[in-house]
């Protein structure tokens, strides 16, 4: 029975509008009703804000653009894994593959899952909260919010686990709610913003930027940026904006299930970055229209308190409490809770198939390159989920993120440079689709992506360490793994 599992293979279920979905659902999390703030308060300017995000989504765009022809050329299960191991080495795919597997993917699995429990908590906070222990095991405590987190996770793997066409189906569906859901937003934003006393305000300061630090007192101190220090600020805070929009290289990973990839793949990478970045630029500019974004952190009302200091960072609740009051708060629970399903679901489908391929090259469980009665990787799923699950216990999901903002953005930039390697080693392979604005636009993204992890690099040095760290260990584990493999 094994034996005809693997003869059969993976099934192709994923067409264009499945392909787009994942690539646009496992972007749109939590983060683009959260993250301004942050942003707010780094850099100040409305102008600048707008700038941040829209210079995310460009070079956003210019990376999926450049993966298309990747992705043509080795439309193989595994997707950006097989591209730096064909371009470089097998250990180059594999410290990319480490560092998904330890922190990546399944600590953004863990953080969305924790969000979707956070704002669950909003709407029945007697039942679920982190203030709500269960269990105190001295080292940990396991409170209500981990356990729904795991449940969640532990759902959407079975779910994944019965087939890929299920999957796809919650997929498709939750990514639709959630794009129509930010599309109500951003049209009542703008109809209600048009003559709000928010605009004028921020309009009158538009690129005039500034830091802004509270102080104990409940005031703030400002700080005015410029030259070299304000676009160090800009890359600083571009760390928000460019976790918002990660996770759209998922679908190579699932290029074994795409039907024609060498044609929907590119597409879907094109679409589902394009949409997104629209969404989160038009988000921003309500978010902008209805409320200013200076404001104080002790304010009584959405109004005073600002973008900057939005309560809990919530810059989407507030600014829908310009419109509905009150009830805002639960109707952005809800809708979040919509985007973090719908994103965990494409972010749980995805990784495993990465691990799959891994194991297929004998440096990762052996298992884990099988498939189940279903055709998809039960084990790899399986073992993900455990580890995002530990994640959430462990309560350092927040500090795995910052660690790996710097790694993913140094894979993709190596993974372009490869597309360079690649024109020069395998001139003559097939690629159905050529990297649009070859060489130039590649070229500009690995500039820009260089910068900005400099930047990182100097301007947050512990979390962008640690996360470089994390992708070294990888190289004594991944001879470890040869070793003992060959071995056996």
């Amino acid at each position: 029975m094994k034996q005809a599992l693997e003869q059969t293979g993976m099934k192709r279920e994923l067409g264009l509008l499945d392909s787009t979905m994942i690539v646009a659902g496992s972007m749109i999390g939590s983060g683009i009703f959260i993250v301004t703030a942050d942003i707010a308060r780094s850099v100040g300017s409305p102008g600048y804000i707008l700038l941040i995000w829209l210079l995310t989504g460009v070079i956003t765009l210019i990376a999926a653009l450049s993966y298309g022809e990747l992705a043509g050329m080795m439309p193989k299960a595994g997707g950006q894994y097989i591209y730096l191991k064909e371009a470089y080495n097998p250990l180059t795919g594999f410290l990319f593959g480490w560092t998904v597997f330890m922190v990546i993917q399944t600590g953004v699995i863990a953080a969305v899952a924790i969000a979707f429990a956070k704002f669950t908590g909003v709407i029945i906070p007697e039942i679920i909260s982190d203030k709500l222990v269960l269990a105190d095991l001295g080292i940990i405590q396991f409170n209500s919010q981990q356990l729904l987190a795991i449940v969640l996770i532990a759902f959407l793997t079975y779910v994944n686990l019965q087939g890929v066409k299920n999957a796809k189906i919650i997929q498709t569906t939750f990514t639709l709610a959630k794009i129509i859901s930010l599309m109500g937003l951003i049209v009542l934003g703008i109809y209600f913003g048009l003559n709000s006393e928010a605009l004028v305000a921020n309009m009158s300061d538009f690129w005039k930027p500034f830091k802004t630090i509270p102080n104990p007192d409940g005031t703030v101190s400002t700080e005015a940026l410029s030259g070299i220090v304000l676009w160090g600020a800009v890359g600083a805070a571009m760390v928000g904006s460019l976790f918002s929009s990660d996770a759209w290289n998922n679908i190579t990973y699932t290029a074994g299930e795409v039907k024609d990839p060498q044609r929907n793949i590119p597409l879907s990478l094109f679409f589902g970055t394009l949409i997104v970045t629209i969404l989160y630029v038009m988000a921003n500019v309500a978010y902008i229209m209805l409320l200013p974004v200076m404001g104080t952190p002790g304010g009584e009302s959405v109004i005073s308190r600002g973008i900057m200091f939005a309560t809990d960072d919530r810059v989407g609740t507030a600014a829908i409490a310009t419109i509905f009051g009150s009830a805002a708060v639960i109707i952005m629970a809800i809708l979040i809770m919509i985007s973090t399903f719908g994103c965990n679901n494409g972010l749980i489908l995805s990784g495993a198939r990465l691990y799959y391929a891994m194991a297929k090259d004998g440096v990762f469980f052996q298992k884990a390159g099988t498939l189940n009665k279903n055709n998809v990787p039960g084990f790899a799923l399986i073992i993900q989920g455990i580890w995002a699950s530990l994640l959430c216990l462990s309560g350092t999901y927040g500090d795995l993120l910052d660690y790996c903002t710097f790694s993913s953005l140094l894979f993709y930039m190596v993974t372009i440079i490869g597309l360079f390697i690649l024109r020069k080693t395998r001139p003559d392979a097939d690629r159905p689709y050529k990297a649009f604005g070859y060489p130039v636009l590649p070229a500009l993204y690995v500039l820009i992506a260089g910068a900005i992890c400099t930047i990182l690099l100097i301007y947050k040095p512990t979390t962008c360490g640690r996360g470089l760290l994390i992708v070294l260990i990888g190289v004594p584990v991944y001879y470890l793994w040869k070793y003992f493999g060959n071995k056996k």
